[in-house]
């Protein structure tokens, strides 16, 4: 067995050096996720300490669990954590299956040159900014002659103009819908590809047996790609407290609009409103180092949930 296991590593050593120059084009992705991901994961420390600036990393003074006893107690933090909840599944109810049905409206277009069109107009909003797209959703529904506001009065679908940015409860359904506009092509690319490597012939040999072009859809599509489907869902329920920062700053006017505030605050604008606005940068890393268990324990909920129902599973 030590003769076995020592082959195995020449011969994993020897098709190393083999193929040095492959290894090379693999070093900087390696170097940027151990600087990047794995590095800063020394900060978690500062989650149980009581970190003040010009303290050296690591040597702050010990506290345990106050921070999270703080966080636990923080009168706004259930309120930022329904939001978060709120959006994130809301996304993930709405937004997830969408570029799945798009994909497949693409496919079954005849025509190449109206399929490349349409999935090239489809992406271009995912290359805008969301600096940029927050000020195009500005101007379309604004109150005062917005495009959107306008249509609705002229097909008498209103009376008034809809205040979509100045009243809570509107940003919800604006999130998501500048969500899916902004993304809903850039997220139905890999779709797209899973569905490009469907075999032709099965096609053929279900439209022969009497199939219907639905059923040829759910069947044979649908049935083929559901390992992409269930390893994009798996990662996206890993990622659900993670509600577009970006994003949320943006429509909100960096937490500015007062009146958003209280449906539009989530776990991300309030670590980095805690943090850098009031130097509270232990509370801010608790509330941080919350959110990514919370993650990993949601990716292997459904990780373990895949493996059970016997389909393709991470690990």
């Amino acid at each position: 067995m030590a003769q076995i296991s020592a082959g195995r590593q020449q011969n994993t050593a020897r098709r190393f050096f083999a193929q040095w120059d492959l290894q090379l084009l693999v070093i900087p992705s390696i170097l940027f996720v151990l600087l990047f991901m794995y590095v800063p994961m020394y900060g978690i420390v500062m989650a149980f300490q009581e970190f003040r600036l010009g303290d050296f990393p690591g040597l702050s003074q010990w506290v345990g669990f106050k921070q999270f006893q703080a966080l636990y107690k923080d009168p706004n933090f259930s309120r930022v954590l329904r939001n978060t909840l709120v959006i994130s599944s809301l996304k993930l109810a709405i937004n997830f299956p969408l570029p799945i049905i798009f994909a497949l409206l693409i496919n079954e277009m005849r025509g190449k040159t109206i399929k490349k069109t349409v999935q090239t107009i489809s992406y271009l909003p995912h290359f805008i900014s969301w600096v940029v797209a927050a000020r195009l959703m500005f101007d379309f529904f604004s109150a005062d002659g917005g495009a959107v506001n306008a249509a609705l009065q002229a097909l008498r679908l209103t009376d008034a103009s809809i205040p979509f940015f100045n009243k809570g409860e509107y940003y919800w359904a604006m999130a998501v819908a500048t969500d899916i506009w902004k993304e809903l092509g850039w997220n139905s690319i890999i779709y797209i590809a899973a569905i490009a490597a469907v075999d032709p012939d099965l096609y053929e040999a279900a439209a022969i047996d009497g199939a219907t072009r639905i059923q040829r859809v759910w069947y044979i599509t649908l049935g083929t790609i559901r390992p992409t489907i269930v390893l994009l869902l798996i990662f996206t329920i890993g990622n659900l407290l993670n509600a577009n920062f970006d994003q949320t700053m943006m429509l909100t006017n960096q937490m500015g609009n007062a009146m958003l505030r209280a449906y539009a605050d989530i776990i991300d604008t309030y670590v980095y409103r805690i943090g850098i606005s009031q130097s509270r940068f232990s509370f801010a890393a608790a509330a941080g180092l919350f959110k990514a268990v919370i993650n990993f324990l949601l990716l292997l909920g459904a990780n373990k949930l895949a493996d059970r129902l016997g389909e393709s599973a991470l690990f």
